[in-house]
């Protein structure tokens, strides 16, 4: 009874739905984190200004460290090549992944709850619930991402497992709504109640569905003579020509600056993120200083509840034009959109407020939406990895986490360089409130003939002029990426046929 019983949950739940619920998990927890946590510190426990900043500054270290610290950690086994025994096999990895998504999932959820709670002081807890957060959150984000390069070769298959990835995600952002009807920082006892319930089903699900999926592919690992369903499930055991050595730190760093289009994805993607989280840190102020003399408050939340949920609903569109196209084709599109959209609102100033509303709600649901889509970029580099280097096993969590290292300095450049260019154009200083003397912009009558105010010209300039300068640079860096076409296919096809013999020279594709 209980097998069949069994049988039917994974007959209704398949390895797609989830892998793609795991998701869930982690957006219904880190969107209410993202929005709430600094208000509690500042507003709720009364932090002072210099245990923030000190907070921050270390958080930022760890955030940029944990992810390549991590991969090294999970996946430094697959680079060495055994001295005795078997190797470890493509199933093995997998279920290695599984079981630490297990253990680190629940852990991840109850990280979430130190912060409802003050049970230190609040510098300290600050920091200590900070790297601790920070911490569960990378090992599950980098497990759950390695799981995409290993649990699928094929680009349908990857764009599949996306799909509902984006699906789930676009379901948890609906907690950041729920959030608003308990947020009080005055009486913080139901929204204390809210997080319990938020983590108690975080933790629940990562129990049930982490289990059912490692059930579900140990069954499925098992040798069968249907090799096409042995296929969509397993990404083929390592080559068998070995290493000579073990490989050591400085020998995969020297691997890995000698990857190309891995290169040139980082220098695509550090802008990228800087775009993403340039939109996210100043996106309150285009809508006070561009839209809120002219919109309605209730409009304004409608925008910013569209930035939350459209990008995921907009990423199952943009799958399926990767399925159709391509990923690299699909990417590129949407930064000629993103430029061309940034020039015609600048053509249009700041005075059409609809077509404003629509610019500035677009401009992140699409730059939000190729960040979604680079997953699908990072396997098949691990799959290009694999296959040059000619690993025993793929180190999908390693390359996922050096990715980060390269990139997550984007977060830190995007409100820097946004406050600069706002101080430099404006003269306003968003921590002083004071105008600078020598900035570019200092009097109405300068700037305009029609007395346009010099902080909502400047606000306008950020929000076109920095879309049309990362297109540009991200433009000239994706023409350089090569891991695309017929290329990528001779990657896959190697990386799968692996199983049957030595590798074929990469040149030859």
């Amino acid at each position: 009874m209980g097998r069949s019983v069994w049988g039917f949950w994974q007959g209704v739940f398949s390895t797609g739905v989830l892998y793609g619920s795991l998701s869930l998990f982690i957006s219904i927890l880190h969107n209410v984190f993202l929005l709430y946590y600094v208000e509690t510190f500042v507003s709720v426990y009364k932090i002072d200004k210099i245990s923030f900043w000190v907070g921050e500054t270390v958080f930022l270290i760890w955030n940029s460290v944990n992810d390549p610290l991590f991969g090294w950690l999970s996946d430094r086994s697959f680079l060495n090549s055994p001295q005795s025994g078997s190797q470890v096999t493509s199933s093995e990895v997998v279920l290695k992944r599984l079981k630490a998504l297990s253990t680190n999932g629940p852990l991840f959820a109850l990280s979430f709850l130190a912060f409802w709670v003050a049970w230190a002081r609040p510098g300290l807890q600050f920091l200590l619930c900070l790297c601790l957060y920070d911490g569960f959150l990378s090992m599950v984000d980098l497990h759950h991402s390695a799981l995409l390069a290993d649990l699928a070769v094929s680009a349908a298959d990857r764009t599949r497992l996306n799909f509902h990835c984006s699906v789930f995600s676009a379901l948890g952002s609906f907690s950041v709504f729920l959030s608003y009807s308990f947020w009080d920082k005055e009486d913080f006892y139901l929204f204390r109640l809210f997080c319990v319930t938020l983590a108690s089903f975080s933790v629940l699900g990562f129990f049930i569905v982490s289990r059912m999926l490692r059930h579900s592919f140990q069954q499925m690992a098992c040798p069968r003579k249907d090799e096409t369903l042995r296929q969509e499930i397993s990404v083929g055991s390592s080559p068998s020509t070995q290493p000579e050595k073990p490989v050591t730190v400085r020998l995969y760093l020297k691997q890995l600056s000698r990857h190309r289009n891995f290169k040139w994805f980082v220098s695509m993607n550090l802008i990228q993120v800087f775009h993403c989280h340039f939109n996210n840190n100043f996106f309150p102020l285009f809508l006070e200083h561009l839209l809120s003399d002219n919109i309605s408050a209730s409009t304004g939340s409608i925008l910013l509840g569209i930035s939350y949920i459209a990008p995921h609903l907009n990423n199952l569109y943009f799958l399926t034009l990767c399925q159709r196209y391509g990923v690299y084709h699909v990417i590129r599109w949407l930064f000629m959109v993103k430029l061309g959209l940034s020039v015609v609102m600048v053509l249009a100033g700041a005075d059409h407020i609809y077509l404003l509303c629509i610019f500035i709600a677009s401009n992140r649901v699409f730059t939000e939406g190729t960040c979604k889509l680079l997953k699908l970029v990072i396997s098949d580099l691990v799959d290009e990895d694999f296959v040059v280097n000619r690993r025993q096993q793929a180190t999908s969590a390693l390359l996922f986490g050096m990715v980060a290292l390269l990139t997550k300095p984007g977060q830190t450049f995007a409100p820097l360089i946004g406050t600069w260019l706002l101080c430099v154009y404006t003269g306003y200083d968003i921590f002083e409130r004071e105008p600078v003397k020598d900035s570019l912009v200092s009097v109405p009558d300068v700037v305009s003939g029609s007395g346009t105010p010099p902080l909502r010209l400047g606000c306008f300039y950020l929000l076109v002029f920095v879309p049309i300068a990362c297109a540009l640079l991200q433009l000239a860096a994706w023409s350089q990426f090569t891991l695309h076409g017929r290329k990528l296919q001779g990657i896959k096809t190697l990386r799968q046929s692996a199983q049957h013999g030595h590798l074929i020279d990469v040149k030859a594709i």
